[in-house]
Order: structure tokens, then C-alpha cells, then sequence
């Protein structure tokens, strides 16, 4: 019996990875694609790193990858993991539907192009991943803490010269510090939407790199920023490398006039209540919260990850 819940779980995964718009590639194939590199081409922080300054290799990822989009739209893309019409959330509502249950991350990066280009990755987390404490201060703490701890490692792994110069090699950043993030926590979700626009250095990259995406091979590492020694050493969360995209063969979503009001646009959330999704809400703009837990921030957000996990 278990052995056939642990197919049926893998044939799920495998279903996913292999549904959206781009091919899904093995960890050592640079064809055009989307793949997970393994985590040892990525340099983290070590146990000593406070008094050695020394890096290691990134190891095994404490997520799993779960799939990747190359997605546009009419309006900038959010919050596709609330969209009832998205691929990845009709998979999860087909396996909670069959009384299982994933927690599942999205990390969103809105480009600033005139088609609202979104390239997004996806990993389903293991119940000893969520054990992690960095993770658990990452899912219960505030935006503040998030955008002070999530980092990002991007190498251009082939590409021309001008492009590598522009990101850098292996180049770190921690993204809310860079960049403007959403994050939206709802039963067993965590999505990052990471507007490149907000920064004007980073429009520029983005806009010399669209005129070579086709020649383009990129590795996008996520980690949650260790610092003190029981937070070492640092584990990364989940990575992926894509290359040869097309702007033009990007998939298009629907706009909020077709079908649902309430589409992959983030035009809002209200279908969730209609879903019997519990979730709360917040942005680093501070300009919309919503939430359907009363009192304050950090009793919701416990009182999510204890519904979560």
C-alpha cells in the first residue's frame, strides 16, 4: 500500500514537471529547455563562515522542483498558485481532492516587458524540509524578515559576454532588498512575486538580456540568508537553469474579461473564500492586506504554518 501512495505521489510530480509550455530537461542537459542543476554548482555559506568566510557547495536542495512556466499576459502576472484555472493549482486541488496534501512553493519574477513576460518556478516541499528552522522563521515571520533573508544566486552559465558582464558570475543578491517582493501564505502555499521593474538597474539587464534570450542559459538558485551558527550551514531551497526561451513562444493567459474575474492577474483573492482556501495575505508595499485571521500579524502567521505544516 505504500509503495503504491509513493507512485502515485512521484506519477503526480512528474505529471506537473512535464505540463507546462517549456521541455523539461535532465540535471546535465543544456539543450533548450528547463531543468534543476544539482545544487553543488552552487557556492553557500559554510558552518565557520563567520570567522573563515569560507563558501561551499549548495548539496542537496531542501525542495523539491516541481515545474517551471514561461508565461504572458495583458496585465503583470500574480498569485498563479491562487488562480483555480492554473495548471499547477488544478493539480493540487485534483491530489487534495484524493485526500492528499502538498505544500508547494512559486517564486515569480514579473519582467518588465511590454507582454508581461512571468517566469516562474515551482517546488513541492518534503515534511522533514519544513523541519528546517530558517524555513519555519521564513513561513512564520514578517515581510521584513523575508525580504532581509531571501536570497537569490544567479549565474548566466553560457551567453555573451555582455550579458555575463551585466548579472555577474554566480552574482548574489538578497532579493527584497533589490527588489519589490509579494509574498501570499495560504493553506500549504508560499508564493514570491519579484518585480524586476522596480529597479531601473534591473530593467536595464533585463532589457539587454531579452535581445539574447534565445542564446541564453541561466541558474536561478533560491536560499534563505544564514547567519548565525545554528543557521549554518546554509541549505539551499530549490534552483533551476533554463535556456534558449523565446519572448515570442511565452505561453499567454487569459485576460481577466475571459472566463473567471478572478484570474492569474492578481486582480484579487475572493475566490479563495469560495474555495474553502484559507489564507493570509500580505505585501511589502503595506498598501493591501488581506486576511481572515483577527488580531496581529504574527499570531496569523503562526496560526498558518500550524495549518500548514
Amino acid at each position: 500500500m505504500a509503495m503504491l501512495e509513493q507512485k502515485q505521489e512521484r506519477e503526480w510530480i512528474e505529471r506537473v514537471r512535464l505540463g507546462g509550455g517549456v521541455p523539461l530537461l535532465k540535471p546535465d542537459s543544456w539543450s533548450n529547455g528547463w531543468a534543476s542543476p544539482r545544487g553543488d554548482a552552487f557556492m553557500v555559506r559554510g558552518a565557520n563562515y563567520p570567522t573563515t568566510k569560507k563558501k561551499v557547495p549548495g548539496g542537496e536542495y531542501l525542495l523539491e522542483p516541481l515545474g517551471f512556466d514561461w508565461i504572458k499576459g495583458p496585465a503583470k502576472i500574480a498569485e498563479v498558485l491562487y488562480n483555480p484555472k492554473g495548471r499547477v493549482r488544478r493539480a493540487l486541488d485534483g491530489e487534495r481532492a484524493k485526500g492528499r496534501s502538498h505544500f508547494v512553493w512559486a517564486f515569480n519574477f514579473q519582467l518588465p516587458t511590454k507582454d508581461n513576460h512571468s517566469i516562474i518556478a515551482y517546488f513541492v516541499a518534503t515534511e522533514p524540509s519544513h523541519q528546517d528552522p530558517l524555513i519555519r522563521r521564513f513561513l512564520n515571520g514578517d515581510d521584513g524578515f523575508r525580504d532581509s533573508r531571501l536570497k537569490l544566486i544567479t549565474n548566466v552559465a553560457k551567453g555573451p559576454w555582455v550579458v555575463k558582464k551585466g548579472i555577474g558570475e554566480q552574482a548574489i543578491s538578497i532579493i527584497g532588498r533589490a527588489l519589490k517582493c509579494r509574498y501570499s501564505m495560504g493553506e500549504k502555499l508560499m508564493q514570491v512575486d519579484i518585480d524586476v521593474g522596480s529597479s531601473m538597474a534591473a530593467t536595464a539587464i533585463v532589457h539587454l538580456a531579452f535581445g539574447y534570450l534565445t542564446t541564453l542559459t541561466v541558474e536561478l538558485a533560491f536560499v534563505i540568508e544564514g547567519r548565525t551558527e545554528s543557521e549554518l550551514p546554509e541549505r539551499i531551497l530549490g534552483a533551476v537553469r533554463f535556456s534558449g526561451l523565446d519572448g515570442a513562444r511565452a505561453l499567454q493567459i487569459e485576460s481577466p474579461s475571459q472566463g473567471n474575474p478572478q484570474s492569474s492577474l492578481g486582480q484579487g483573492i475572493s475566490h479563495l473564500v469560495h474555495a474553502n482556501v484559507v489564507t493570509d495575505h500580505h505585501t511589502t508595499t503595506k498598501d493591501v492586506e488581506k486576511t481572515h485571521y483577527a488580531g496581529n500579524s504574527n499570531e496569523r502567521d503562526s496560526k498558518l504554518l500550524n495549518l500548514s505544516l
